[in-house]
């Protein structure tokens, strides 16, 4: 197992959410490539995304069907505006490289928002830590195991 990946396993037991990692070697780096790989609809896959809002960093759990609207974060978040994160801070706030951010398991609690077209899937499915590595989990578990608040933060 890499580091990453241990590093993920460890934290979700630390916060009791029972986590079977599913690897896929040609990979689950995008939406679109995990639910190929899983065999599953795309809106079942769980894009741990992080921009920073307000100089802060703000985790936006998204369903693999849609985009965030940047405005709809920023003010969610409490700011003016949000960005998407650089590949470095996101590696700073998470631990974890892009591609392979899992939605806890950081080495702070980010502020986080769980997109609300998750709640419409039983199964979901969310990066593990590396960009061939993903978990089974639900909207529920999702949002006790991040401390997301539920929120539409969608392109339309």
């Amino acid at each position: 197992m890499s580091g990453a990946l241990e590093r993920f396993v460890q934290a979700a037991r630390v916060l009791g959410h029972a986590v079977e990692v599913r690897r896929f070697p040609q990979g689950t780096k995008t939406a679109q490539d995990a639910a190929r790989a899983i065999g599953c609809e795309v809106g079942q896959i769980v894009k741990s995304l992080v921009f920073v809002a307000g100089g802060r960093p703000v985790l936006a759990l998204t369903s693999g069907a849609n985009l965030v609207d940047t405005a709809k974060l920023a003010r969610l978040a409490g700011t003016s505006e949000a960005r998407r994160a650089s590949p470095e801070e996101v590696r700073r706030a998470t631990g974890f490289a892009i591609g392979g951010t899992p939605p806890f398991g950081h080495p702070e609690r980010l502020m986080a928002f769980l997109d609300r077209d998750l709640l419409g899937h039983e199964v979901l499915w969310a990066a593990a830590g590396t960009p061939d590595a993903v978990f089974r989990t639900t909207a529920a578990e999702l949002v006790v195991a991040s401390g997301a608040s539920v929120a539409d933060f969608k392109q339309t």
